[in-house]
C-alpha cells in the first residue's frame, strides 16, 4: 500500500466527480461559448461577491495573467520572500512581466502592514523599481498551511488603498483557510482586487484554477490567458469536476486538518524530530534532528511506502487530501510512532 502524501495535488476524482464530468454540457471555451465553464466562473464570482471571474489551467499561469495585469516591465511587486510567485512559479515574475520582487522576510509566509510600508517605492526615484502590487498567499505553503488574520489583512488593504497599489490573493489553498478560519469568502472578495484561486488541491478536481476580480480586469485577463496559451476548447468536462468540488469537497477538508494536526503530535513526540511548525491546516512541515539528513529520513519513508517531499532549508513536508484512506491513515499513525 502506497501512501502519497507529496501534495494534495496527487489526488484523483472520485467516482461521482467522474460521472458528472461525462455528463458535462460543453463548447467552445475560447469563444465563452463553454456553458459549464461559464456556470463556473458566474458561481465562484458569485461566491466571492466579485464581479467576474475566469477559468485558467493553472495556478500559476493565474498568478502570473494578475502579474502582468497590475505591472509594467521594470516594476516591483512586494510580497513574502517564501511567496509561490516568487519561489515555485519558474522566475515567471521576471521572465513574463519583466519585474522585480521586494521581498519581506516574514512569519511562516505572512507579514505585517509595518513591513509592506517598509519596501514600498513610490516616490518616482529614478533608480528605484516603482511598487506596483502587493501580493499576500493564503494558506501559506512554505509557511506549512498558516492561515492570515483578516484583521492585518485589512491594515494591508487601507494602506494599499492610501497608495494606489493593487492587492492580490494567491489563493491556491483559500478555501483551507475558509473553513479553517471560518472567515467567509465574500470577506476576502471586499479585501482584495483580485484572487485566484485553485481547484486540483484540497477541493480534488483534476485540474484547474480561477481568477476573480472586476469586469475589467478580467477581460484584459482573457487577453493574457490567451498570450500564455491558455485558451481551452471543451474544458466543459473539468469544469464540471471544478463544480461538483465546490459543492461536494469543502467541508470535508475538516478532516484533512484534523488528520494533520493528529500526524504533527506524533511527529512531535519521534525521537528523529527536531522541529514540528504549528499546524492549522492540511499541511504539516517539520524538521529532522543531526542524527538523520532529511534525504535519508524520505528514504526512510519512502521504504514503508509512504511518500513526502523535501523543501529545501531542512524543510520537510506532509500533505494530506481526500484520496488518503481510513485505512491508510492508520498505517501511518503507526507506521510514524514506530519509526526509530
Amino acid at each position: 500500500m502506497q501512501i502519497n502524501l507529496i501534495s494534495d495535488t496527487v489526488t484523483k476524482p472520485t467516482s461521482e466527480m467522474l460521472q458528472v464530468m461525462m455528463q458535462a454540457e460543453v463548447g467552445d471555451d475560447v469563444f465563452k461559448a463553454d456553458p459549464t465553464v461559464n456556470k463556473l466562473e458566474a458561481k465562484i464570482a458569485e461566491m466571492f461577491g466579485m464581479e467576474a471571474a475566469l477559468f485558467f489551467p493553472s495556478g500559476t499561469m493565474a498568478n502570473q495573467a494578475v502579474i502582468k495585469l497590475h505591472t509594467q516591465p521594470g516594476d516591483q511587486v512586494i510580497c513574502d520572500k517564501w511567496a509561490h510567485i516568487y519561489n515555485f512559479e519558474g522566475g515567471g515574475v521576471a521572465f513574463n512581466s519583466g519585474v522585480t520582487c521586494a521581498l519581506i522576510d516574514g512569519e511562516r509566509g505572512m507579514f505585517t502592514v509595518e513591513q509592506v510600508a517598509e519596501k514600498l517605492h513610490n516616490d518616482g526615484n529614478i533608480h528605484l523599481p516603482q511598487t506596483a502590487l502587493v501580493a499576500i498567499e493564503n494558506t501559506t505553503n512554505k509557511g506549512g498551511g498558516a492561515c492570515w488574520d483578516v484583521k492585518e489583512i485589512e491594515k494591508i488593504k487601507a494602506f494599499c488603498d492610501e497608495n494606489n497599489l493593487p492587492l492580490h490573493l494567491d489563493g491556491a489553498r483559500l478555501f483551507n483557510a475558509i473553513v479553517a478560519t471560518k472567515d467567509s469568502p465574500k470577506t476576502f472578495g471586499k479585501l482584495f482586487d483580485t484572487i485566484s484561486v485553485c481547484l486540483s488541491k484540497g477541493l480534488g478536481a483534476p485540474i484547474g484554477s480561477l481568477l476573480l476580480g472586476t469586469k475589467k480586469d478580467i477581460q484584459k485577463a482573457l487577453r493574457y490567458r490567451k498570450l500564455f496559451g491558455g485558451g481551452m476548447r471543451q474544458v466543459g468536462y473539468l469544469a464540471a469536476a471544478a463544480i461538483y468540488a465546490l459543492d461536494n469537497h469543502v467541508e470535508r477538508l475538516k478532516i484533512d486538518h484534523e488528520r494533520a494536526k493528529k500526524i504533527g503530535e506524533v511527529l512531535a513526540k519521534n525521537s528523529l524530530i527536531k522541529k514540528v511548525e504549528p499546524v492549522e491546516t492540511n499541511i504539516v512541515i517539520f524538521y529532522v534532528n543531526d542524527s538523520i539528513s532529511d534525504t535519508d529520513f524520505v528514504k526512510k519513508l519512502e521504504k514503508e511506502g509512504i511518500l513526502i517531499v523535501s523543501m529545501g532549508e531542512g524543510k520537510l513536508r506532509i500533505v494530506t487530501h481526500l484520496d488518503i484512506s481510513e485505512e491508510m491513515f492508520n498505517r501511518l499513525i503507526s507506521i510514524l510512532e514506530n519509526l526509530k
